[in-house]
């Protein structure tokens, strides 16, 4: 197979999706004949800054597969690590090429307005020399493992909230209550809501030490900069988002609180299951969340937003409806990649049934063993094992957990079972440095409202 004079091979490929690039496969392919050196740096908050080397190839006859390669890799630096400026040293119409994408009318709108609601400054390309490059200024953070006191453990999904009061690390109330936050353009409706658990959870408890909040989102801080959660909120009402979760808490009263995303805390629940580290967690929902824990347990700082960052190479793949993009994560590993493939294995969905509905319809067969719901999750596991390969790249991993309702019965073991294929049989060096697993493997993992209590350290 060949894609911009680049020759990759894939063994593997997607039944249903025949003409998927995966990036990962094509970037080792590309990289073999590659030698002018090319490093891109990124800023994001507290003068955090990250450094990557790489190599395009630099001959008028690359010119398009390097800007292929360097617009994909920044663009997957950009929702794995964060930033709101980038420089780029090593090719200077490479740089200009990327100063025209990345503008408020250019073809990555969507990201520049996404990293300027988040970091809250403008955003920028910089052309620049060696001597004008950054130097690194990595930290990583520790997070949670705190099991002492009486703490509350939040989490604020799409469809509803869970709640939990623990004591001494020991769950002793626990609530889900269905809610529409993403279709609620009255921020109080959310505060309300917050409270209410909060309140909940408070009840069973003698006292409140702290509270742990996990959510969708992009945080700095407290505040929830981005978040799916709120997409119906107007922006003029942005400030009262932003302190929705410290003011909930002072509600309870004078307590510590930290909120984190919730893509972080799954993969710190399966750190504090385990005791290691190292870990990713991938989310299978709605859409697609990721989380990441270093060898030491900490998180990087990072946004992982890796929903928005590019998997498939393929032009014409689908588009996110959100970032107007192609080919990135939540059409691959989400409700939407079953949605997308059922019809092509033959299965047909009633378009008046929402996508969480047309998942349990294809769920149900599957359960059957109808081969055509087996194809749909097949491939969806060939995407994993393919994407793995990328993922390896940016992040060091050893234990990948895959979890969500897209995981559930025999769709999640279908899934499991190819991309273990993919990558036994295609990269044996990987398969045997990173496990895939789902959450409930031995030893079973802590709860997500465990480890969302665990958040904050308690005063003294």
């Amino acid at each position: 197979m060949q894609y911009l004079g680049v020759e990759y091979s894939v063994r593997h490929m997607p039944e249903l999706d025949p003409d998927f690039i995966p990036f990962g496969v094509w970037l080792e392919a590309y990289a073999r004949g590659a030698e002018k050196p090319l490093t891109i740096a990124l800023e994001r908050d507290q003068g955090k800054i990250s450094v990557r080397e790489t190599k395009i190839h630099g001959t008028p006859e690359m010119a398009e597969a390097d800007y292929r390669y360097v617009e994909r890799y920044v663009k997957f630096l950009l929702w794995s690590i964060g930033g709101f400026r980038i420089w780029i040293c090593g090719d200077s119409a490479l740089a200009q090429r990327l100063q025209r994408a990345y503008t408020l009318t250019g073809e990555r709108a969507f990201d520049v307005q996404f990293m300027q609601d988040v970091y809250e400054v403008p955003f920028e390309v910089i052309d620049c020399t060696p001597e004008q490059l950054p130097q690194a200024n990595e930290s990583s953070v520790a997070i949670g493992g705190h099991m002492e006191g009486c703490r509350i453990g939040f989490d604020a999904g799409g469809s509803d909230r869970k709640v939990s009061a623990v004591i001494d690390g020991k769950t002793v109330y626990s609530e889900e209550v269905v809610w529409h936050p993403k279709t609620e353009p009255d921020p109080q409706y959310h505060f309300n809501g917050i409270v209410e658990a909060f309140r909940t959870a408070a009840s069973k408890m003698p006292r409140v030490d702290g509270i742990g909040v996990s959510s969708a989102g992009t945080f700095v801080g407290n505040a929830p900069m981005v978040s799916s959660l709120f997409i119906k909120v107007p922006r003029e009402r942005r400030e009262e988002v932003k302190t929705i979760y410290d003011r909930a808490a002072k509600e309870i009263g004078d307590v510590p609180i930290v909120v984190a995303n919730d893509g972080d805390v799954t993969a710190l629940a399966g750190a504090m299951s385990m005791n290691v580290g190292s870990i990713m967690g991938i989310a299978m929902g709605t859409s697609e969340a990721v989380g990441y824990v270093d060898a030491d347990k900490n998180v990087l700082g990072w946004i992982s937003e890796l929903a928005f960052a590019p998997v498939d190479l393929n032009e014409e793949a689908m588009a996110d409806e959100w970032s107007t993009d192609k080919g990135v994560g939540c059409k691959y590993f989400s409700q939407d990649a079953v949605v997308k493939l059922a019809p092509r294995a033959g299965i047909e969905l009633d378009e008046n049934l929402t996508p969480a509905e047309k998942l349990k319809v294809v769920q149900g067969l599957m359960e059957q063993d109808d081969p055509r719901a087996q194809k749909v999750f097949a491939d969806i596991g060939k995407y994993l094992g393919y994407t793995v390969v990328e993922y390896s790249h940016f992040y060091d991993i050893h234990y990948l957990m895959v979890l969500g309702r897209v995981m559930s019965g025999k769709g999640g073991e279908a899934i499991l079972a190819n991309c273990q294929q993919v990558l036994d049989d295609e990269y044996p060096a990987l398969a045997k440095a990173i496990r895939v697993m789902l959450p409930d493997e031995k030893p079973r993992r802590v709860g997500q409202s465990v480890a969302a209590a665990s958040l904050p350290e308690l005063r003294k």
